[in-house]
């Protein structure tokens, strides 16, 4: 990995011999494809998240992105920092699994996540949040200083970072590409189409279909409408004082993210106090997923600070 004269640390794109190292001790001691689902009563609702690795430490809760359930997450990350740390992954409130419908505001997904948290009964959690996940991070490291720790914001910018209307076009786009060619609309907005692109892919999805039984209940109508909703308020809102978040935040994001550009991450980890800021090569939005080998030792290097 090296820096650039800003400062920004740009991983090259050799694979990490810890990052493989990392990866195959995930895959003989931490199964993310066969770990149980459980359930917790949040005020009422039930909750759906699975955890695993060591029960001791600051455990790191896992928060996704737009229309994604508990199977969207890539085992690898998963399994790789499980390794090492204690992992939550939960379905927000109306989100797969879990009761509830889901609300129109970001803010409120954060006090969800909060009130899902501390029925956990956990004191102190490290974050990680991708896409949408880095948007209600943000939103919880303001509403809950105390609880967090230390938060990874990965394809993820500030609200008010403009540019939605662009999101939107490239998001309709993308699903139409993927009817025509009876695909996942993340082969068009997660990875670039390139072979290299097309080739982490192919990976992905592979990866996403190892667990076979137990899974998720798949997004409902109301969840990807409300969602929506959310990510546009969001974005037309004003800017909030990042500032406030003195917490360490790992913020990182592909070099060619169509949804979340790479410059609208950068802002915010400049924005943010203590922030540093890892750009991927030759990726997208699913930058973290495309570069896995290198990402998961560089997260368990930050929350091990």
């Amino acid at each position: 990995m090296s820096k650039n004269n800003s400062g920004v640390a740009r991983v090259t794109a050799a694979s990490s011999g810890i990052g493989e190292a990392v990866a195959e001790r995930a895959m003989s001691q931490v199964q993310w494809k066969n770990v149980p689902t459980r359930t917790i009563n949040v005020g009422g609702i039930p909750f759906a998240y699975r955890e695993l690795g060591p029960n001791s430490g600051v455990p790191v809760v896992f928060l996704h992105h737009l229309m994604a359930v508990l199977d969207d997450w890539d085992p690898r990350v998963i399994d790789g920092i499980a390794v090492q740390r204690r992992v939550i992954a939960f379905d927000n409130c109306g989100v797969g699994a879990s009761g509830g419908s889901v609300p129109h505001t970001i803010e409120e997904m954060g006090r969800d996540a909060i009130a899902f948290i501390r029925a956990l009964g956990l004191k102190k959690v490290d974050l990680l949040g991708f896409s949408l996940g880095g948007g209600v991070a943000q939103m919880m490291a303001l509403q809950a200083p105390d609880l967090i720790r230390r938060m990874v914001l990965a394809g993820t910018g500030p609200r008010g970072g403009g540019g939605i209307e662009k999101i939107n076009r490239i998001a309709v786009v993308a699903y139409l590409k993927a009817a025509l060619t009876l695909s996942d609309p993340r082969n068009f907005l997660f990875f670039p189409r390139t072979p290299e692109g097309k080739r982490a892919a192919k990976d992905y999805f592979a990866r996403l279909k190892e667990r076979t039984t137990d899974r998720d209940k798949p997004i409902s109508l109301q969840a990807r409408r409300a969602q929506l909703n959310a990510i546009r308020t969001a974005g037309l809102s004003p800017p909030d004082d990042l500032s406030v978040i003195t917490q360490p935040v790992f913020v990182a994001n592909g070099d060619h993210d169509l949804m979340v550009d790479s410059s609208l991450s950068a802002d915010m980890a400049r924005r943010l106090p203590n922030a540093k800021l890892t750009i991927y090569p030759d990726s997208g939005h699913g930058g973290v997923f495309q570069h896995h080998r290198t990402f998961v030792p560089a997260v368990l290097d930050f929350l091990a600070d």
